[in-house]
């Protein structure tokens, strides 16, 4: 089921090689969305793959923009099915400034319905989208994109943090 405006955003704990915090044994950060709601805004982009090119534009045009999302009091988190080594190593290389957070086990991807099936032969992956979660934990704004080619309307979600 679609997520839409207005439902209560489903919670995650997932793991980030590059997001500050308390780091475990494999040098992993556990981020979760709980802990961010109740203290600011949260943007989610899901994308598909690391170290491609649609994500790599994405990823660095957010990064080097992030200062916009920072005013507006935002936390940014970036998402895909990569695993945080492989992450950690893309946002080091681009200069990825905010934390990727690994959903593996595509839990999240599921729970905010942005799971494709297959991906050119790839396996299962998360579509591009973007989500803003207000503090009170409800979805501001919700777009999955129609391909994985397309960027979401950023301009939409600066909008929906100006009331987040």
């Amino acid at each position: 089921m679609a997520i839409k405006v207005g439902d209560k955003a489903p919670d995650f704990a997932l793991k980030s090689k590059n997001a500050p915090g308390e780091k475990d044994g494999l040098g992993l950060t556990t981020i979760k969305l709980s802990d961010t709601i109740g203290r600011k805004p949260a943007v989610l982009l899901f994308f598909p793959l690391a170290f491609t090119g649609v994500c790599t534009k994405e990823m660095c045009e957010i990064s080097g923009g992030l200062k916009v999302y920072e005013q507006l009091g935002a936390a940014v988190y970036g998402i895909s099915v990569d695993s945080p080594f492989a992450q950690g190593a893309w946002a080091e290389k681009e200069k990825i400034s905010f934390p990727l957070l690994s959903d593996l086990n595509k839990e999240a991807a599921k729970a905010y319905d942005t799971l494709l099936p297959d991906l050119a032969g790839l396996g299962s992956v998360s579509a591009r989208a973007a989500f803003v979660v207000g503090r009170d934990g409800k979805i501001k704004h919700a777009e999955v994109t129609a391909t994985v080619k397309e960027l979401p309307n950023f301009e939409k979600v600066k909008s929906a943090l100006q009331s987040a």
